[in-house]
């Protein structure tokens, strides 16, 4: 559906006057006139479009809905208002999250259209109020019934809850829906609630749809289902060898490390990655890069002990 700029079409600023409003749509009306513009079609459909603009612009309540909503369209233009009127809130008590369009969606569709245009009747065809919006278009036999619109929004849950799997609840002002999401969630990945959209005129549900996304996280770097990480190890470990405790997501763990391992090699810990969406007990694997960390001092005998090390090296 096309944007319809009403305030170009009129001519006029946005913080134009009513009576300046006014005075430019009554140029513009005996301009482009039906009576002096015999078929032309251009002019009629002229004619058309600036009796619009001043249906919405000449009208206070109707303005104010326009300006409302017509700066954040660009958000919404693909599904007619496929922006985000709700909010999703933590099942483990968290603030809520609140998505870029917050209010009733009836609040901006409860006026009665007067059947111009789709995008007239998509802001005042009464869509989402649960009305009729079918009207009849003054200037054609034929009627208008608004589409049922998509929703969509946008999660954000941790690299821990992308692991274990977690729900949100939301809330799309008239129902709150469990959102469930599984172990594996990626991000970009978009969930799909069906029915759970707005209305049309006559109670037919759009989809509402969701984007996920996930949190940087400090220690883990993700590709696709492998997880990357550094394990700082102390130099004497990585000399002699040992045991070193690993804390993955999935919990601790302990690995040996042979005798001579060398800083900056990487281990691959098979399966210990995350776990691949929709396939149960599939995983990725973990790359670990062992870091060297060097004592900050030594003591008499440290010292003693690697000059004997070194000299019979």
């Amino acid at each position: 559906m096309e944007y319809k700029d009403y305030y170009s079409l009129l001519g006029v600023s946005k913080t134009a006057s009513a009576d300046e409003i006014k005075k430019a749509y009554r140029k513009l009306a005996v301009k482009y006139h039906p009576d002096k513009n015999p078929n032309n079609k251009e002019a009629e459909e002229k004619f058309k479009q600036i009796n619009e603009a001043y249906e919405v612009l000449g009208d206070a309540e109707k303005r104010k809905k326009y300006d409302t909503l017509g700066a954040n369209w660009k958000q919404y233009e693909q599904s007619g208002f496929s922006g985000n009127p709700f909010g999703a809130q933590n099942n483990a008590g968290g603030a809520n999250q609140h998505f870029h369009f917050e209010g009733d969606p009836s609040e901006f569709f409860s006026g009665g259209g007067s059947g111009f245009s789709d995008f007239f009747e998509a802001f005042f065809g009464g869509m989402g109020s649960g009305r009729k919006s079918k009207s009849r278009n003054p200037f054609s036999n034929a009627q208008y019934e608004s589409q049922p619109s998509d929703l969509t929004g946008d999660v954000t849950i941790t690299l821990q809850e992308a692991y274990t799997g977690t729900e949100r609840i939301i809330s799309t002002g008239t129902e709150k829906i469990k959102l469930n999401i599984k172990p594996g969630a990626y991000e970009g990945l978009q969930l799909k609630a069906k029915g759970k959209g707005m209305k049309n005129s006559s109670g037919k549900a759009g989809d509402l749809y969701i984007n996920v996304h996930v949190q940087p996280n400090s220690v883990y770097t993700r590709k696709d289902n492998d997880l990357y990480m550094n394990l700082p190890v102390d130099v004497f470990t990585l000399l002699l060898g040992g045991k070193q405790e690993i804390i993955t997501l999935g919990g601790k763990i302990n690995i040996t490390l042979p005798e001579c391992s060398a800083n900056g090699k990487t281990m691959r810990l098979k399966g210990k990655g995350m776990p691949v969406y929709n396939q149960p007990n599939t995983y990725g694997d973990l790359y670990v890069t062992l870091q060297a960390q060097i004592p900050a001092s030594l003591s008499a005998k440290q010292k003693s002990l690697l000059k004997e090390a070194k000299d019979a090296a």
